[in-house]
């Protein structure tokens, strides 16, 4: 039972810095202090310790010899890397996906859709910042979209690479212009899909993609000095 509550308590404090990281709470670059992290999720040194790892080992932590460990940084150089590579194997996927997949399929991306047009973007006592529900269900629908493809490498490495765009991608929602319709954009992308067109899916996702990441460097953010644009696939 004692070994059992230890891992409890190690995923959890896991999890929940995960969940810190992704959204951009515990801010990119930033130190992270062991006790400090060991007194605020109320578990010991070895639990903490093991989360790092793990995040370390998913890119979300840097480990810094004698420094101890850094939340990983982000630039704008990683995230024209990261959203070009992002939208080249995750095209991919959809292209397998609506080669090979089936009516299960299908249903799942409906009941993914259909989950995140009910679930409000934002709380109200946070208007600005998308909510931590809003952004499950987001994870949700575009990881259905390419729940159909069938081979496991190119999904795990989708998965990776949409875990390091969340955390830009949290950051730019606040700085969104008004006029930009992300609902129409999902149902648009899920409908092209559906309809087995991969050609205007994968032109689609691929611009869905990009604006983003051309949101946040248009905003000329302090971390995200640089001024240029991702090339549609």
């Amino acid at each position: 039972m004692a070994r059992e509550g230890s891992i409890n308590l190690t995923q959890g404090a896991y999890e929940d810095l995960r969940a810190d990281l992704l959204s951009c709470r515990i801010a990119p670059g930033s130190r992270l202090k062991v006790q400090e992290l060991c007194d605020r999720l109320s578990v010991s040194l070895g639990a903490i310790r093991e989360a790092l790892s793990r995040l370390t080992s998913e890119g979300l932590v840097v480990a810094e010899p004698q420094r101890g460990f850094r939340a990983a940084p982000i630039s704008a150089e990683d995230l024209i890397d990261l959203t070009k590579t992002r939208i080249q194997i995750e095209t991919l996927c959809i292209r397998r996906a609506i080669e090979v997949g089936d009516v299960a399929w299908e249903s799942q991306l409906v009941a993914a859709l259909h989950r995140l047009s009910r679930t409000p973007e934002h709380t109200p006592d946070d208007p600005v910042h998308s909510s931590d529900e809003w952004a499950t269900a987001h994870a949700a629908f575009h990881k259905a979209l390419v729940a159909g493809c069938d081979s496991r490498w190119l999904l795990r490495l989708r998965d990776q690479l949409y875990d390091q765009s969340e955390r830009y991608r949290r950051r730019s929602v606040s700085l969104a212009p008004k006029a930009r319709n992300i609902s129409k954009e999902h149902q648009d992308l899920a409908n092209a899909v559906l309809d087995r067109d991969a050609e205007k899916a994968c032109e689609l996702l691929a611009a869905h993609l990009a604006v983003t990441t051309d949101i946040l460097l248009a905003a000329e953010a302090d971390d995200l000095p640089a001024r240029k644009t991702i090339e549609r696939a």
